[in-house]
């Protein structure tokens, strides 16, 4: 007769772990890399709001905030025109970057011939690797003449939409100038875009290229087509990886300094309309008035500073939530 199993016997085992000395150093190594992390942004953090606290107490940080004017040694400044044209030039990068990106990493990872894919992925890691200024001038002197024709045709046959019409503009005035299409939001986009495209294209190719093979397999024991696998397993495992390059190139596009710069005809109005003349940024303003200022001035383009690293900071906690609510390779439909 076999005896009833007791209580102790039934009760789960406790597990341990046996941690080397490598384990320990490894982990504290660890511990101490995420600790320099956060110190050193927190530091940031502290310096630009000690260093700009001087012109945000002046008006209060409401003023600063809703105020459109750039006047900081009149006591009439504040960040709300640069501001918008700030996130409407990520956008529009965001815009034109993400499917881009996304079409040229399925295709070196799922369609590209074996010999030509590390050629084509060395390329998009060059296009990473040269300076922001180089795009500046190409965007400038290059670019830009070519892309009025294009924001002649939106403003001509897509004015109904708001955002799309350009103030003053008659499509049958033979005189009227073209410069009012040059320096905008739009162009400035663009290059940003142009910029931010090899990230966010290299991030998406790692992720897609990690699909599990046995997934895919199966798809396509299931009598599905290269796209169908592509759609049902591929994109479901790389989701959290899409939204997270994408969240990082927005980062980027955001804190765009010199390329922007170079483009842009500084307004300091909010100025919606992406197509006509005249744009800014908080990272543009800064290095233009950077040189000229005052000592009060200098508090105010610190204050600005720091807005702009909250703002870097708000879109990379909202990309770490979202890749951590749809990991890649949670689901799929194969």
């Amino acid at each position: 007769m076999i005896d009833a199993p007791t209580q102790e016997q039934d009760a789960p085992r406790r597990l341990t772990t046996v941690t080397g000395a490598a384990d320990r150093v490894f982990g504290a190594v660890s511990r101490l890399a995420g600790f320099v992390v956060l110190a050193v942004m927190s530091l940031v953090g502290l310096f630009l709001l000690y260093r700009g606290w001087q012109a945000l107490s002046a008006d209060g940080p409401r003023a600063f905030v809703t105020t459109r004017a750039w006047e900081p040694d009149s006591h009439n400044f504040g960040i709300a025109a640069v501001l918008v044209l700030t996130v409407l030039i990520a956008l529009v990068a965001i815009v034109i970057a993400v499917p881009l990106a996304a079409g040229a990493a399925l295709y070196i990872s799922e369609y590209a011939p074996r010999r030509f894919k590390q050629t084509l992925i060395s390329m998009v890691d060059l296009m990473a690797a040269v300076p922001s200024i180089v795009y500046g001038i190409w965007g400038l002197y290059l670019l830009q003449p070519h892309v009025i024709g294009l924001s002649r045709w939106l403003a001509t046959w897509l004015d109904w939409i708001p955002f799309l019409s350009v103030d003053g503009f008659d499509p049958d005035d033979p005189l009227l100038s073209m410069s009012v299409f040059t320096s905008s939001t739009f162009i400035a986009g663009i290059v940003v875009a142009l910029m931010i495209t090899p990230i966010i294209c290299s991030i998406m190719r790692e992720v897609f290229s990690q699909a599990p093979p046995g997934e895919r397999e199966g798809a396509y024991a299931l009598g599905a087509t290269r796209w169908g696998m592509i759609r049902s397993v591929v994109l479901p495992f790389g989701t959290g990886g899409m939204i997270g390059g994408s969240m990082l190139g927005l980062g980027r596009a955001l804190g765009e300094t010199i390329a922007v710069y170079l483009i842009i005809s500084p307004v300091f109005e909010i100025q919606p309309n992406l197509l006509q003349t005249g744009s800014n940024s908080i990272s543009a303003l800064i290095a233009l008035r950077f040189g000229e200022a005052t000592e009060f001035g200098m508090s105010a383009l610190m204050a600005a500073g720091l807005t702009l690293f909250l703002m870097t900071l708000v879109v990379n906690f909202a990309a770490s939530s979202i890749v951590a609510r749809t990991r890649s390779g949670a689901a799929s439909e194969a």
